[in-house]
């Protein structure tokens, strides 16, 4: 009886599918697949988004990776998460983001990060769509939410934001090496095992060469360009909007194909909060 179960357990491992490729794995953009919603967490108007990237993306705690468009006069209410923060990116426009009650207008390319326990809500003041992102990383692949009922239309607005803010900003970029990068936001700003926020910019030609640190897997998102990547052997092509995983101790390597520059976001997410403070730890002293 006991073989019987071990070769049937033997079987049922054999027949467990394989990995998809990777060029199956790349999130990509399409407003085709976006959902249209109201009240988003009670917050005004409208927007329409989809899922680049989901829970089973990487074996880490990245929950998701959304990106949208938020309608005029619509946006996010304000809401906080217990166990797991995120990061509303907008691409372009500008809108009023809010943390804890306080509200400042900022232009895009512009990122805020959402700490766990801290309410955030986003707001698109204007006349125009915005094109939103947003990036879910958790103590677990659990996502929570508490609505506060509160969608901050005509919150009062602070001159200078009273939250840590960053803009994609490519003349603050600086050389390493063939490409040009800058640290946005380090492993001191979250408290989940979210450990990095980059912008890189890579040429024509060139090429992000490497892996990530030990413990430590990567989203990369393609804000501009096209280019090529290849992760654990495997090719697959990008372009603007794509959205491509990198799992723990995979080497990539990251190449502009095209005439433009290849603009990356890099997330980088710990394998655990012991590996996030082993990767802190590395890193040189400021």
């Amino acid at each position: 009886m006991l073989l019987t179960l071990a070769l049937a357990g033997s079987a049922t491992a054999q027949q467990a599918p394989a990995p998809r490729p990777l060029a199956e794995r790349v999130g990509h953009t399409d407003p085709a697949r976006y959902r249209q919603l109201a009240k988003v967490h009670d917050g005004a108007g409208t927007m329409a988004f989809a899922p680049l990237l989901g829970a089973d993306a990487l074996s880490t705690n990245l929950i998701f990776v959304h990106r949208g468009v938020i309608s005029p006069h619509s946006g996010i209410g304000q809401h906080f998460h217990h166990q797991c923060e995120e990061m509303f990116v907008i691409l372009d426009g500008e809108a009023q983001f809010t943390v804890d009650g306080r509200t400042a207008t900022i232009a895009g390319p512009a990122a805020v990060p959402d700490r766990m326990g801290h309410a955030h809500a986003l707001y698109n003041a204007s006349d125009r769509p915005v094109q939103w992102l947003n990036i879910n990383v958790g103590q677990t692949k659990r996502y929570d939410n508490l609505d506060l009922g509160d969608s901050r239309e005509g919150a009062t607005l602070d001159r200078v934001a009273q939250f840590a803010a960053v803009r994609f900003d490519r003349d603050r970029l600086k050389p390493q090496g063939a490409v040009r990068t800058r640290r946005l936001l380090g492993p001191e700003v979250f408290t989940t095992p979210w450990a990095f926020v980059d912008h890189v910019l890579v040429p024509p030609g060139a090429a992000l060469d490497g892996a990530a640190a030990p413990g430590i897997s990567e989203m990369v998102y393609v804000i501009a360009g096209a280019g090529e990547a290849r992760v654990a052997g495997e090719q697959a092509p990008l372009r603007a909007g794509d959205a491509l995983p990198v799992e723990v101790g995979a080497a990539r390597t990251l190449r502009a194909t095209g005439a433009a520059p290849l603009e990356l976001m890099v997330v980088g997410v710990a394998r655990d909060l012991a590996a996030k403070a082993a990767y802190a730890a590395s890193l040189p002293s400021r």
